[in-house]
């Protein structure tokens, strides 16, 4: 698969050996092989030009790039097979990633979508899956068998200090996928659903909206265009749901990234606002800024030049 260099939103499943790192290397290699094993025969389902795989050491992401229920299929596939045998931490998430090729020619994602499917793991204890809101309100409006399968768990915080709210996925509870070739048959909304406005969820660096109607995410994308975020993903249906992206307005300092080459430093991030700060910190440690602003490829970004100093 090529890479498309778009940002797409995608399910994220992102799963790890847990105390793989405790391990000695002759154990970590029996444990890592087990799980290459487990992963191949849970992944036989979904079509390998609809996922991209990442090896992560002690564990894998997988982005799933079809349909959003791919990921949790998969992933109860493999805690069920796991289960005895493998302690695997799983957690999947709904959002925006971007395709790029690594230095190898190979494709790679990154995003916040696999940044906080990374998070959301990091709350499993070992043999469990949690997925995140975002996921769970799309996926459980697919199917009246698909809502069975979640129960709220618990709202946590990262060292970020962001809160998650999550969502567990109970073993032995079965549920029927819905066939590919036809279209899954519509829950039965209420009105007051149907004609909510789109919800806007916090990612992060990110913000992804969602909403029942096209009509309702236009809406909240305008109103955050007004506040000074700009679109990542444009709006595309997802299952029942219509879903766009774009960067957050009020995202903090740091999360911007600073790249150094050589004497200059390239500083990229969510909003305009987090970077001009960013900026202002490198200029009153000595450094010039170099051009303006600019607003490209879903984030902000502005160029400095230390002169040899160093910020």
């Amino acid at each position: 698969m090529t890479s498309s260099g778009r940002t797409l939103v995608c399910s994220v499943l992102f799963l790890d050996i847990a105390d793989y790192s405790k391990q000695p290397v002759s154990e970590q290699l029996v444990l890592k092989e087990a799980f290459n094993r487990l992963l191949a025969g849970a992944l036989g389902h979904a079509a390998s030009h609809s996922r991209v795989i990442l090896d992560t050491g002690d564990g894998a992401a997988i982005v799933f790039l079809g349909a959003p229920e791919d990921a949790l299929f998969v992933a109860t596939s493999l805690r069920d097979t796991a289960a005895g045998s493998l302690a695997l931490r799983m957690g999947i998430n709904l959002g925006p990633v971007r395709m790029m090729e690594d230095l190898n020619g190979q494709t790679n994602v990154v995003g916040d979508g696999i940044n906080d499917a990374q998070r959301v793991m990091s709350f499993a204890d070992p043999g469990h899956l949690l997925v995140s809101r975002p996921f769970h309100d799309v996926v459980s409006r697919l199917s009246n068998d698909y809502e069975k399968l979640f129960a709220f768990e618990a709202s946590h915080r990262d060292k970020h200090r962001r809160s998650h709210e999550l969502y567990s996925v109970a073993p032995g509870v079965v549920a029927e996928r819905r066939a590919p070739d036809r279209p899954a048959a519509r829950p039965d909304y209420s009105e007051d659903a149907l004609f909510s406005e789109a919800q806007v969820f916090d990612a992060g660096s990110n913000l992804i909206v969602s909403g029942f109607r096209r009509s309702s995410v236009e809406a909240a994308l305008k109103r955050l265009a007004a506040e000074g975020a700009g679109v990542i993903s444009p709006i595309a249906r997802v299952g029942s749901k219509w879903v766009a992206s774009c960067v957050h307005a009020q995202a903090p300092v740091n999360s911007c990234k600073v790249e150094e080459l050589g004497f200059t430093r390239i500083v990229t991030g969510p909003s305009r606002e987090a970077v001009a700060a960013k900026v202002e910190d490198l200029l009153r440690q000595g450094a010039v800024r170099v051009g303006e602003i600019e607003f490209a490829d879903g984030a902000w970004s502005a160029v400095c030049d230390t002169g040899g100093r160093a910020p």
